[in-house]
């Protein structure tokens, strides 16, 4: 009976391996967005993710089931990267600043004149502001898991997104918020809402 139950441990252990290593495979795209935060070079980036991937399936066992994939692999590459920042400061103090020490990449033809222009502004913005904004803007992560994932309190990680979407706006040359929003039709209109009348 105990070899059975100890049997029973041992295969649900793997089926949870199993799964871990099926959602680790499912946000790679999430993984390769986050890493050009870091990165403007494609394939550095793309090196990145492989060391984060590297990491995560070599510790998959010290994932806690139950809290967020997503949150541990970002953290994971964050703490990658800065790792690697810091040694390389050490060895080559001139090669420090990777993230913002490399010309901008060019766009494709696939991107629209303004989408060009963010992706610069985005460029322009410091390296913290710029983490912050794709964690929340781009890629969904909540105010708690970006500050779990940037070793951060939450007030900190909302006056950082809080200062990066004005300077994001301030790069772009807009004013207002609402002005980058292509239609009308998402914004409720003023001029439509009518004071109700009793009668």
């Amino acid at each position: 009976m105990p070899t059975a139950v100890g049997g029973l441990d041992r295969s649900s252990d793997a089926s949870r391996s199993d799964q871990s290593r099926s959602e680790v495979v499912n946000l790679i795209p999430a993984l390769r967005a986050f890493a050009r935060t870091f990165h403007r070079d494609v394939g550095d980036a793309d090196d990145l993710v492989q060391e984060t991937l590297t990491k995560a399936i070599a510790n998959i066992h010290q994932f806690q089931p139950g809290t967020a994939m997503k949150s541990w692999l970002f953290t994971i590459m964050r703490n990658s990267f800065y790792t690697k920042i810091r040694k390389t400061s050490r060895e080559a103090p001139a090669l420090a600043d990777d993230a913002a020490g490399r010309p901008v990449v060019l766009a494709t033809q696939e991107w629209s004149a303004r989408g060009h222009e963010i992706r610069e502004a985005l460029g322009r913005l410091p390296e913290q502001q710029r983490e912050v904004i794709m964690l929340i803007g781009v890629l969904g992560v909540s105010y708690e898991e970006a500050a779990e994932i940037c070793g951060c309190a939450m007030g900190t990680i909302k006056s950082r997104l809080n200062r990066a979407r004005a300077r994001l706006l301030d790069e772009i040359g807009e004013t207002d918020a609402r002005a980058s929003v292509e239609a009308d039709t998402y914004l409720p209109s003023t001029s439509a809402a009518k004071a109700p009348t009793y009668g």
